[in-house]
């Protein structure tokens, strides 16, 4: 469980990075802040919510307006995520 743990802070980590990089259009911010959302909820599994996560930011990343760095911390983001399951 803590490993889970440990990977979604990783991944927050990530998205308050781009969240707060005034380089990066608004539109990119915002999903990186609602992916933060759908990480910090209590209502789901870890695995729904990085499954959320992963949708928003999926979405995001295939912007054309999305520069370089931020897509890398996106793609960075939900391959961390990926990684989580329900299993124990």
């Amino acid at each position: 469980m803590s490993d889970t743990l440990e990977k979604m802070e990783q991944a927050m980590y990530i998205l308050k990075l781009i969240s707060e990089d005034t380089a990066t259009p608004r539109n990119i911010r915002r999903a990186a802040i609602q992916a933060i959302d759908a990480l910090q909820t209590d209502e789901d599994s870890p695995a729904v919510k990085a499954s959320n996560a992963i949708s928003v930011l999926d979405e995001v990343s295939q912007d054309p307006n999305c520069p370089l760095h931020s897509r890398t911390k996106i793609w960075n983001a939900v391959s961390i995520l990926e990684t989580i399951s329900d299993e124990e």
